[in-house]
């Protein structure tokens, strides 16, 4: 009496070969993640309240922890970079709003009084 084939295992010995892509290896769970590049780009141009200084040393913290293979201090430190860089960017971007928002008042506070309104 042959089994149907649902009911043979196809791997007995407990062995799940490496999964691949065109010969590259990964894995499920994808390395973490650092935030440098988004950190430089706040260190350079949304630096508000030296927010971006700390996500760029959170974000080589957790380069480094990656390189030696400290997965979970490398995501611990890339979590706080994100938080950083999502900070900076939120603070930067209100400060930038309220820079335009009075431009755009004191621009029309003088073309009214340029053109002689009451």
């Amino acid at each position: 009496m042959q089994n149907p084939p649902e009911a043979v295992p196809i791997n007995s010995y407990g062995y799940e070969p490496p999964k691949t892509y065109n010969g590259a290896r990964f894995s499920s769970n994808p390395p973490p993640r650092d935030y440098v590049l988004w950190s430089l780009f706040n260190l350079f141009y949304m630096n508000a309240c030296c927010l971006g200084f700390g996500a760029l040393y959170f974000s080589i913290q957790a380069r480094d922890r990656k390189v030696v293979g400290d997965v979970e201090g490398a995501r611990g430190y890339g979590l706080k970079a994100r938080r950083l860089n999502i900070a900076a960017l939120c603070v930067s971007l209100v400060v930038f709003l309220i820079i335009i928002i009075i431009l755009a008042s004191r621009a029309h506070a003088l073309s009214h009084m340029m053109h002689g309104g009451n």
